[in-house]
């Protein structure tokens, strides 16, 4: 039965392709009409005619000059419903090359068709199967499809539509940018077509996101007498549709972190921000919910104050904790597609959250305290660095990582909920960026008031930790090094020596020799701590003491920042503390002179480190002291301690 009806259907489909090689226009005309109302919602009829080579043959009728306005006007309409269908039916279009054929079409003087080609490129390009690039590969496209815009309600519509959807990153903005849509697409924000002034609203919040330039302008625009914040403010009122108010926060929210809107302005403050909190509510749908906390996320990343005024508004942060249970609004239950659309999309409300959380929470240590104790939050965000998504992973790690800035925190809910189990999970085998944020959380638990400290170092952190410091990524070698050195801060020595092992002294130097200077800072940080008290310093030194000498003179003669030099005669000042480690600067001729150098040094800091190392060197109470101090004597030190106890900085003529 099945097959019979498979070659009907294609028997029947064979007929209207033949048909389009009648060679009487009328016929042909009559075919393709009859073949618009056969495809029409009719997916298997759409792949059907493809596969019967039906595309080749309506592009080339569309572009003969023989062919009538009508006809051609009529196969770009069974073009674009062609392309309504599968994302397999827009890749078969896209291989016959129906771009350029339909950009074409643009050029022809009648409107009609002119609008029939741009509702089948709107359909084209905001399939995600299409390359946005293609829009933008004739220059002679941008210009025309602006001055397109003029002509009728429906080219605004779409033009706006393929502008919003193929402007992806700075580039495209520029482009766009430079051939004027902010002037010919700002009036349409007036338009009498609902349509058309979304479609321009969405156009402006693709072309402001991340883009100084375009937001500055856009504050000054003036439309109908208004500027173009007013214009937004009024359409994220609560009369107007939620999609409308929502595109008019984002645009508000993009201006403002690109620095074209204060953050303290009414417009943020009394507008934007309370119609962002209104889309969490539970009320709304799912993809309102999800774009109104990322938005909202977005907009209080960078400010304290908006995060305190964000974090009071409506009861939000309860609010957010029904993200975690409600994936549907109570209206959509009754519906079942709805619901079942829910259930495969509610991790995105997850995510959400967890990134509002995170920017909530990002400053302010009431906040955090709030967040912490709305039910079973730390159990969810525990949870959600085991889910499958990537994307809810990065978010939760990041959410956490924002609480984890907290002391208290550290100290209290983390230790309960043994946070740093599932974050040591996480940081077996993750993408990139979630190691960044992981590695930076793991760097917080393992200062020293973390009482996580100890069961992360006995679950193999050491390996992991130095595995990081040898990554391509900068951004993980700083975190690795940076974690060693809170992992070695107050240490005992058995610590010490397991992080020396593991890290190798040739990773060590490699380390050292790094180009990214906050890699080479946190390095010496690390050497710091490893070189504190006595007798981890002599014993250090007995077994390393040639190479970390080594690495000090080279850092001290090479071209590095105050910085740096402070951070190395810091470390020498730790070495000239060991009992037994101090005759390897005072046997080093070399290392001498340096800080005889240092200690007339221009810089007051440096100064003060290289006086540090000598006054550790002569300390009276020690054996030895006596020739330590003849030998600096004789070296000129005095004088120049003499000089120095005239200085004006207060410090050095104290030290």
């Amino acid at each position: 039965m099945n097959q019979v009806m498979c070659l009907e259907v294609t028997a029947s489909s064979r007929h209207y392709v033949d048909r389009l090689f009648d060679p009487d226009p009328q016929k042909v005309l009559q075919g393709v009409i009859d073949m618009k109302n056969a495809v029409i919602g009719n997916n298997k009829q759409k792949a059907n005619l493809i596969v019967l080579g039906a595309v080749p043959r309506l592009l080339y009728l569309l572009q003969q000059e023989a062919s009538s306005t009508e006809l051609k006007t009529e196969c770009a309409v069974v073009l674009g419903s062609l392309a309504m269908g599968t994302e397999n039916n827009v890749k078969s279009l896209l291989d016959c090359h129906i771009i350029p054929a339909l950009l074409q079409g643009l050029l022809s003087p009648d409107l009609k068709f002119i609008e029939a080609c741009l509702r089948c490129l709107r359909t084209i390009f905001t399939s995600p199967v299409t390359p946005e690039e293609l829009l933008y590969t004739d220059a002679t496209v941008i210009p025309h499809l602006m001055a397109l815009l003029s002509r009728s309600r429906y080219t605004q519509e779409y033009i706006c539509q393929i502008f919003s959807h193929c402007c992806k990153g700075p580039d495209h903005q520029t482009i766009l940018f430079n051939h004027g849509a902010v002037q010919n697409i700002a009036h349409l924000l007036t338009s009498p077509s609902y349509k058309v002034r979304m479609q321009a609203l969405k156009c402006f919040s693709v072309l402001a996101f991340e883009n100084p330039q375009v937001s500055m302008t856009l504050v000054n625009v003036l439309v109908d007498g208004e500027l173009l914040p007013q214009i937004f403010v009024k359409m994220l009122q609560r009369d107007k549709p939620i999609e409308m108010q929502l595109t008019s926060a984002k645009c508000l929210t993009y201006m403002c972190r690109a620095g074209a809107i204060r953050t303290d302005d009414s417009c943020i403050v009394l507008k934007t921000l309370p119609c962002l909190v209104r889309m969490c509510s539970k009320e709304r749908l799912l993809e309102e919910r999800v774009e109104g906390a990322e938005t909202l996320a977005y907009l209080i990343e960078p400010d304290v104050e908006l995060q305190r005024i964000a974090s009071i508004t409506d009861h939000l942060i309860a609010m957010l904790a029904d993200y975690f249970k409600y994936p549907s609004s109570v209206s959509a239950i009754t519906d079942i597609k709805r619901l079942d659309h829910d259930l495969k999309h509610a991790h995105e409300l997850r995510q959400a959250a967890f990134k509002l959380y995170a920017s909530l929470g990002a400053n302010d240590e009431d906040i955090r305290k709030k967040i912490i104790e709305t039910e079973n939050m730390m159990d969810r965000i525990v949870t959600g660095l085991s889910e499958s998504s990537v994307k809810v992973r990065l978010a939760a790690v990041r959410c956490l990582h924002s609480l984890s800035r907290s002391v208290q925190q550290l100290r209290t809910s983390f230790q309960d909920h043994a946070v740093w189990k599932p974050l040591m999970k996480v940081l077996q085998n993750a993408p990139d960026e979630i190691l960044v944020v992981a590695s930076s959380m793991l760097c917080n638990l393992l200062l020293e008031f973390s009482p996580s400290k100890e069961p992360i170092l006995e679950s193999g952190a050491v390996e992991l930790l130095c595995g990081l410091t040898q990554s391509e990524n900068p951004a993980l070698r700083v975190n690795g090094i940076w974690a060693l050195m809170n992992m070695a801060f107050q240490a005992e020595q058995k610590i010490k020596a397991d992080i020396l092992r593991s890290l190798s002294t040739e990773q060590l130097f490699r380390l050292l020799s790094d180009s990214d200077m906050n890699v080479l800072m946190k390095t010496l940080g690390l050497l710091r701590n490893l070189l504190s008290t006595r007798p981890h310093i002599d014993k250090i030194m007995s077994t390393h003491g040639k190479q970390i000498m080594q690495a000090v003179t080279l850092i001290l003669e090479g071209e590095h920042s105050m910085e740096v030099k402070e951070q190395t005669l810091c470390i020498l000042a730790n070495i000239a503390d060991g009992t037994t480690a101090k005759e390897l600067i005072m046997t080093n001729d070399d290392i001498l002179q340096k800080i005889k150098y240092y200690m007339g040094h221009s810089h007051v800091k440096l100064q003060l480190a290289a006086m540090f190392c000598i006054s550790n060197l002569i300390w009276n109470e020690e054996e030895g002291s006596q020739e330590r101090q003849d030998k600096l004597r004789d070296m000129g030190i005095v004088d120049i301690l003499h000089k120095l106890s005239q200085s004006t900085d207060s410090n050095l003529c104290d030290k």
